[in-house]
C-alpha cells in the first residue's frame, strides 16, 4: 500500500513497508576517525617497533623518547591555490646514549612533513584533493626508463607526471613501436 512522504515542499508516494528512512551514519567520520588514532597511537607504535637502534660496535644507541606534530604553514585553501600539500612537520625526540662514556645526548629531529586530513576526510597533495593516499606521490617532470626484453633488447620508455592531471606514458615494444598511454 503506498503511502505519501513529504521531502521538504515535494510530495511522493512511497512503496515501502518502512515509513521512517533510515538515518545514515557519518561516513567520513569513520576516515577521521581511523587516521586520529593513527596520529595518536599507531605512529607511536611503529615508531617503538623500530627503536631502540644501535650500531654495528654496540656503542651507540639511539632510543625513541617521544614525538610531536607541528602547525601547518598554509590553510587548506591556500595548498589548494598554491598546488602545495596540506601538511605539518613531523619532529622525533631521541636519545642519543654511548655506553662506553655513559654520555647521554637528547635532542629534537625533523623527521619530515606529514600529510594532514581535512575536515572532509580527504588530504590535499600537490594541490589536489584525494580520498585516499595510497602511496607516494612522484614529483612532476619526465622519468625515462629502460628495461630488456626476452631477446636481449633494450626497450626504452617515459613518464612525464604532470602538477595536476593524469600521467602520460609512453612505451616501445621488441618492434620498436612506440605506444602512448594516459
Amino acid at each position: 500500500m503506498a503511502h505519501i512522504e513529504r521531502y521538504g515542499r515535494v510530495e511522493r508516494l512511497s512503496y515501502s513497508r518502512i515509513k521512517e528512512p533510515i538515518e545514515l551514519p557519518n561516513l567520513i567520520q569513520v576516515q577521521k576517525s581511523s587516521y586520529e588514532w593513527f596520529l595518536e597511537h599507531g605512529l607511536r607504535e611503529a615508531l617503538n617497533e623500530v627503536f631502540p637502534i644501535q650500531d654495528f660496535t654496540g656503542n651507540l644507541e639511539l632510543s625513541f623518547i617521544d614525538y610531536s606534530r607541528g602547525e601547518p604553514k598554509y590553510s587548506v585553501l591556500d595548498c589548494k591555490e598554491r598546488d602545495m600539500s596540506y601538511q605539518a612537520p613531523l619532529k622525533l625526540k631521541v636519545r642519543l646514549t654511548d655506553k662506553e662514556s655513559g654520555e647521554i645526548k637528547e635532542s629534537e629531529v625533523y623527521m619530515g612533513d606529514l600529510p594532514l586530513m581535512t575536515d572532509n576526510g580527504t588530504f590535499i597533495i600537490n594541490g589536489a584533493e584525494r580520498v585516499v593516499v595510497s602511496q607516494l606521490v612522484k614529483s612532476p617532470g619526465v622519468y625515462f626508463s629502460d628495461r630488456l626484453d626476452v631477446a636481449g633488447n633494450v626497450l626504452y620508455g617515459a613518464t612525464l607526471i604532470p602538477n595536476r592531471g593524469a600521467w602520460f606514458e609512453l612505451e616501445m615494444d621488441s618492434a620498436g613501436v612506440i605506444y602512448t598511454r594516459i
